[in-house]
């Protein structure tokens, strides 16, 4: 393995997603311990069946759930902040 490949850090995976989800709710360390599990059943499941990883991807939290769910939790977080909020739909 090539040894600039080690410190190589690429953004915007589900990795990195969930980190910063989980690092707002319940913290940096416990954010990292999560991931770190996340890596490990990867692996196990990548040893085990013989196949290469594929990646979730860094907007995976956001396309799981429907376009209209998604829509209703920005409209209630600009809400909670103070916001009045009307949506309609681009032509």
């Amino acid at each position: 393995m090539n040894p600039q490949m080690l410190h190589l850090r690429i953004k915007n995976t589900y990795l990195s997603a969930q980190c910063n989800r989980l690092r707002g709710r319940r913290g940096h360390g416990k954010a990292t311990v999560a991931v770190g599990h996340s890596i490990l059943v990867a692996a196990y499941y990548i040893l085990e069946r013989n196949v290469p990883y594929a990646g979730l991807g860094g907007d995976w939290f956001i396309r799981r759930d429907s376009q209209d769910r998604h829509v209703k939790k920005l409209v209630s977080q600009l809400k909670d902040l103070g916001y009045e909020v009307t949506i309609a739909h681009a032509a």
